[in-house]
């Protein structure tokens, strides 16, 4: 029956729709592909074409020319801020471009948008970026468009390369000029995409766009050049040959190996499509045939230029239409090879997500009060161990990241000044230069302490200082200079040591707050970190930094306590350590004095204990007048208590600071922290783990996690689907 027969007419059409239907679904399955990996940051290799090139380059156009309809912000000046992702599909029955334009919050949802208001979004977003400190985003616009002019290719257009003048009055254009390098750059990163590389020039010597180019991809390799605005080229050639090596470059010109083995050639009509008085072109459909017109006259005049016929070749690479069914061509390609590659990410993925909704099903499950106790004790007994850990010793924790050198603790901790504002030099102090932490960085600035006060001498005395403090007695008018020595020595001492005092207090505890970061870190590389219990955390390590602070004024206080009682009363069996020093020094004096007395009379006897005695005295306790010898016996008792006080101080206070600060983070700490977290455990055991905020956050965490998890399962349908009927029937994709 003639109705059974079918025609090679009928035949062939229904094989073309089978092709077209093949490749639409490739096509929508790459879409979500991209989508996906723009949404949840994964790592798909979703073949595109980036169009790159500088702002004068006619980017933009280009890109409206391919699609077949204009809706972009074309003009001078930087009009793309951030990079516009385009899948376009080509579906015959769309007289008019069908666009949906993906929402920035949630790239699964998308809303249909006419070519008016797709281009009102842009301009407001360029307009918006143009306010900002960093004037460009690499966060895509994404829209999908269906047309009956379209290719089937995804389009990722760029912001437009500046190159500004080196001059100082143009440092902003200068940042902005890196800025848009950098985004391109990172673009262009992505193995998977094709480049588009846009050239504005008649001398293939002059590489303004591939020089960037070529710094991600040297050889050219996964490159297509296109010289654009040809129409504009062709009356600057004076002589054939000119466009003879225009057309067809030398390879020492062109380096590398190029897709498609030669550059294109676009021409571009000016002008948009609209009703006002500005406006060329009143539809998309005039625009579409200005540019098949203007690819003919192209191809007129090249010809009149070569004084010859184009070779086939040659008119493979002239006008919009020839780059188009390339591009098109050339993604196919792409998309069909990456199939096989696709879906072993894709079931990798869903394990991932697969394994991600389980530990968000078991961390739900676990937010009851019983089992967020057990937890909360838990970790308190881990962190307490990792803490004692770092004060004995370890190497767990990378010093890198976490050592100090003694110059960085002096920064960030304080350092050790006396009164004459000066540091000792940091080199001389053992393990300076090394990156220590915990314990060993303890017993660092334990040493360093011990070593700069230890050092310190006593402050200069002037005869003003000596005369102030001789006062009057209340019993007699005489001068005791033993008073006097007390009185300057206690002062000075106080002066001196109570400044070290504070800074040793403000450095260990600098130490010991930073032990907090290092246990987390160990917590979390052991995995006994409790992540998401970010309010529990924070109110731990805020009782561990109080217990540290109150911990260290206290013992300060303690410290102080010392230095004051030691440098309010003289104890001579304790400030006065060298008796046989200062005996010494005293009879050298008595024999310095009697020399001065007697004279160098050789004929005159010795004198008697008891004469020497009574010179001493009327030289010191009944003469006011301070003679050297009264000068010299105050220095000396002054030397010799400030001696026993920065013995006694420097002895104290590292005890003190051991005993008082540094043994109740092992002995204390432990029962104030479990008293504390008890407490809140009885008082407010919500807001200590914020279960409520918790719950609904890890209930977003899971719907977010399902969706993604069934995107990708249909995904992986999809492909699975493609990758069968690549094996079985591969003409159906247009082999």
């Amino acid at each position: 029956m003639a109705g059974e027969e079918s025609s090679p007419e009928s035949a062939a059409g229904s094989k073309k729709m089978d092709d077209l239907e093949g490749q639409w679904r490739l096509y929508e399955a790459y879409n979500e592909l991209h989508g996906l990996a723009q949404e949840f940051d994964t790592p798909f290799d979703a073949p595109a074409v980036l169009v790159v090139g500088h702002q004068t380059d006619g980017k933009s156009a280009l890109v409206e020319a391919l699609m077949g309809f204009q809706f972009n912000h074309v003009g001078g000046g930087t009009k793309t801020r951030r990079p516009i992702t385009l899948h376009m599909k080509y579906n015959p029955e769309c007289d008019s471009p069908l666009c949906h334009l993906l929402s920035d919050s949630d790239p699964s949802v998308s809303h249909e948008k006419s070519l008016q208001e797709i281009q009102a979004y842009i301009e407001a977003e360029n307009m918006r970026l143009e306010k900002e400190t960093c004037q460009f985003s690499a966060k895509e616009i994404i829209i999908r468009i269906e047309y009956k002019y379209c290719p089937n290719l995804t389009i990722i257009d760029t912001p437009g390369l500046v190159a500004p003048a080196p001059s100082r009055k143009n440092r902003a254009l200068q940042a902005q000029a890196r800025a848009v390098e950098s985004l391109v750059r990172a673009k262009m990163q992505h193995r998977e995409f094709i480049i588009l590389c846009l050239e504005d020039c008649n001398d293939w010597s002059n590489a303004t766009t591939r020089r960037v180019v070529m710094q991600i991809d040297p050889e050219l390799s996964r490159t297509v050049v296109v010289a654009t605005k040809l129409d504009t080229k062709i009356p600057q050639f004076a002589r054939a040959s000119d466009v003879e090596v225009f057309l067809s470059p030398p390879a020492s010109t062109l380096d590398g190996f190029m897709l498609g083995d030669s550059p294109f050639f676009t021409s571009v009509p000016s002008g948009r499509v609209g009703f006002g008085p500005e406006s060329v072109f009143r539809s998309n459909d005039e625009f579409k045939q200005a540019i098949s017109s203007r690819e003919v006259e192209d191809l007129v005049a090249l010809e009149e230029k070569l004084g010859r016929a184009l070779s086939k070749h040659e008119r493979s690479r002239i006008g919009v239409s020839s780059l188009r069914l390339f591009l098109e061509e050339l993604l196919l390609k792409r998309y069909m090879d990456s199939v096989p590659s696709i879906i072993p990410l894709l079931e990798k993925e869903y394990r991932s997500s697969t394994r991600k909704l389980s530990e968000l099903d078991q961390q739900l499950s676990s937010l009851n009060e019983a089992k967020l106790k057990e937890k909360g004790r838990t970790f308190h007994d881990l962190f307490l161990t990792k803490l004692s850990l770092l004060l004995k010793g370890t190497v767990i924790a990378p010093p890198d990241k976490f050592g100090e050198t003694l110059q960085d603790e002096r920064v960030n901790g304080g350092a050790f000044i006396g009164s004459d504002g000066l540091q000792f030099p940091h080199k001389l102090i053992p393990n300076a230069g090394m990156r220590l932490y915990g314990g060993a960085q303890y017993h660092r600035a334990m040493a360093e302490f011990r070593f700069v006060v230890g050092g310190i001498k006593c402050p200069p005395i002037t005869r003003e200082e000596i005369v102030n403090a001789c006062g009057v007695e209340d019993i007699h008018d005489g001068t005791n200079y033993s008073r006097t020595a007390c009185v300057i020595a206690v002062a000075k001492a106080r002066d001196t040591f109570e400044p070290f005092l504070h800074q040793l207090g403000c450095r260990l505890l600098h130490i010991l707050k930073r032990l907090l970061p290092i246990a987390v870190y160990l917590l979390q590389k052991e995995g006994e970190y409790l992540s998401g219990h970010d309010v529990f955390l924070r109110r731990v390590a805020d009782a561990f930094n109080n217990f540290a602070e109150s911990t260290e004024k206290s013992c300060r206080e303690k410290c102080m306590e010392d230095l004051v009682s030691t440098t309010r009363y003289v104890t001579w069996s304790l400030h006065n350590k060298n008796r046989a020093g200062l005996r010494q020094f005293l009879d050298s004096f008595g024999g310095s004095e009697q020399s001065a007395i007697i004279g160098n009379d050789s004929n005159t006897s010795t004198q008697t204990t008891e004469t020497r005695l009574a010179d001493l005295l009327d030289s010191t306790l009944w003469n006011r007048r301070l003679a050297p010898s009264s000068e010299r016996i105050v220095y000396a008792l002054v030397q010799q208590i400030f001696h026993g006080i920065r013995e006694y101080f420097l002895a104290s206070t590292e005890l003190k600071f051991n005993c008082f600060l540094l043994m109740p983070v092992v002995d204390k700490l432990p029962a104030m922290l479990r008293e504390d977290l008890e407490s809140a455990f009885e008082d407010d055991l919500d807001n200590v783990f914020d279960i409520t905020n918790l719950r609904h956050s890890v209930g977003q965490q899971k719907r977010q996690t399902e969706i993604e998890l069934k995107r990708v399962q249909k995904l992986k349908e999809k492909f699975r689907y493609i990758h069968e009927q690549l094996n079985s029937q591969q003409p159906k994709f247009g082999q």
